[in-house]
């Protein structure tokens, strides 16, 4: 099954920036309840199991590091996000780079003071993209809101842009990212509240009209060890990655760590596992984590690197394809 390509938001033409509705009058929640049903129990990726190459060592737009990716399986395109070349970190500056599933270089997009690019996830609909991603960076360079913007080649967005729909799913929160699982068609938000990380899992079918008022499940994620490099949701697991670059105090094969979390529990159910994906690659820096379902029906948890030299960072990316 792949996405469901229902009209988008800004294509409705209720939720953009601008028309004088407020959100509150269109019914979309800023305050999430207490989850209203549990996340149906499924099949999840087996961590100790072997990785299988994607591709590696392929050019975007953006020469630096990669932060994260995303896939439209629809129209067979993968986002990769970078901060955008000669901007400066805390700026929120990022280039979204468009391959094909070889790595081929296709297009790009630049989002100027969106955010950090964490985490992010892309909505079909006929042949365009919209990507749901963090915006109005804030003094630390991480997006304050949600936005769905349509990804559009060759285009500057600037975050003050009054084109398209933001959103602050949490009351209180002041920061957040968000993943999509296309299989089950939900849509996993990271966020910062209290000084703390917490995690909410919503249907695509609800977040699809902007609706964020009736969360799956609601949790604390468990203490995980190791810098943060990425998430992504498949069924009622979540998967979450920390590591750093190889350096001379984490040399090959690294520290790159998988997890898996029951968001009905909260608790972990595998790992940390060592992944040693890609353990030969210069740099190897794991930042991001996807989910996608081929043709055929196989479901695969892709795991990215940024690799290469400085000034000329690449992307690497790989899968498990392993089910238990």
């Amino acid at each position: 099954m792949e996405h469901n390509s229902r009209m988008p938001i800004t294509r409705r033409g209720l939720l953009r920036t601008g028309t004088g509705l407020g959100l509150a009058a269109l019914g979309l929640g800023y305050g999430a309840h207490s989850a209203s049903a549990a996340v149906s129990e499924t099949p999840r990726f087996d961590l100790s199991q072997p990785s299988h190459d994607l591709f590696r060592d392929k050019v975007l737009h953006s020469n630096r590091v990669q932060q994260s990716f995303a896939f439209d399986s629809v129209n067979k395109r993968l986002f990769v996000a970078a901060k955008r070349s000669g901007s400066a970190e805390e700026a929120g500056d990022l280039c979204i780079s468009e391959l094909d599933f070889a790595g081929n270089y296709v297009s790009y997009m630049h989002l100027n003071g969106f955010g950090h690019g964490v985490a992010f996830g892309v909505r079909p609909s006929g042949s365009s993209s919209y990507l749901w991603i963090e915006c109005d960076a804030n003094s630390n360079g991480y997006g304050s809101k949600l936005a769905y913007i349509k990804y559009s080649a060759g285009t500057t967005l600037d975050s003050s842009s009054t084109s398209f729909s933001r959103f602050q799913p949490i009351s209180g929160a002041t920061e957040y990212t968000c993943s999509i699982d296309p299989v089950y068609q939900r849509m996993i938000v990271r966020y910062h509240k209290d000084g703390a990380k917490h995690i909410a899992v919503y249907n695509l079918s609800d977040t699809d009209n902007g609706n964020f008022s009736n969360p799956l499940a609601k949790f604390t994620p468990p203490p995980i060890s190791g810098t943060p490099q990425g998430y992504t949701l498949y069924g009622s697991y979540m998967y979450f990655q920390t590591g750093n670059s190889y350096s001379s105090t984490n040399p090959e094969p690294g520290n790159t760590y998988l997890t898996s979390i029951n968001v009905n529990t909260g608790a972990i159910a595998q790992g940390p596992t060592l992944t040693k994906a890609g353990s030969t690659l210069t740099f190897r820096e794991p930042e991001g984590l996807a989910i996608y379902r081929t043709d055929a029906g196989e479901p695969r948890l892709f795991i990215g690197f940024a690799s290469g030299e400085e000034g000329d960072r690449r992307s690497s990316i790989f899968y498990k394809n392993a089910l238990i």
